[in-house]
């Protein structure tokens, strides 16, 4: 399971979904897109590619490179990897997914949806969640309208009430019933996409 972080960047609320993982027995890496970079031009970089429509933008190369690396270790099956990401992360996670059929499922939390819209027909199963009022949410629709025109299988959920970060129990936004709610919808989705693998 390959752990993408959100702005705020590599903190103990990834470290912890980690663990949590690998409570499940899987192998879990997390990635640090911002390493040794300077936090605020990496953003930048990210934010303009993805506007663009350049699905290959600063991050997914980072990501395609860890999956690479856990798909080698002698405990991971390469072809059962899956990803999730949380906001900047769950944006650059479905990006990525559009890019590269070595994903078997995606968990996106309050991601935006990539362009241009036709890629996300190539994308790998998802299970997504939103806020309910956020300046991500309409990505779900978008997501819907698209991975159901492709008969890509798919778990797309918005909370009510929840705002952004709601999964991230170190902050003032989380929020309890949600966050257990997508974390049981993610473990779910996954054993039936990842951990049991491709057909």
């Amino acid at each position: 399971m390959v752990v993408v972080h959100e702005a705020a960047g590599l903190n103990d609320n990834i470290r912890d979904i980690c663990g949590r993982f690998a409570a499940e027995g899987y192998a879990a890496l997390r990635v640090d897109l911002f390493e040794s970079r300077n936090r605020a031009v990496c953003m930048a970089r990210m934010f303009v590619g993805g506007m663009a429509g350049n699905l290959d933008y600063y991050g997914v190369p980072a990501l395609k490179a860890a999956l690479g690396q856990l798909a080698s270790h002698p405990e991971a099956d390469a072809a059962r990897i899956g990803a999730i990401g949380f906001c900047l992360g769950g944006s650059i996670v479905l990006t990525w997914a559009c890019t590269d059929n070595r994903l078997a499922a995606i968990a996106p939390f309050y991601g935006a949806a990539p362009k241009p819209r036709k890629a996300i027909r190539r994308m790998c199963p998802v299970v997504g969640s939103w806020p309910g009022k956020d300046f991500t949410t309409k990505a779900a629709g978008v997501l819907e309208t698209e991975l159901t025109a492709a008969s890509i299988p798919h778990d797309l959920k918005l909370y009510p009430g929840a705002k952004h970060a709601f999964f991230n129990d170190q902050w003032r936004a989380y929020h309890p019933e949600a966050a257990a709610d997508s974390w049981q919808r993610v473990l779910a989705f996954f054993a039936e996409h990842v951990r049991r693998g491709p057909p």
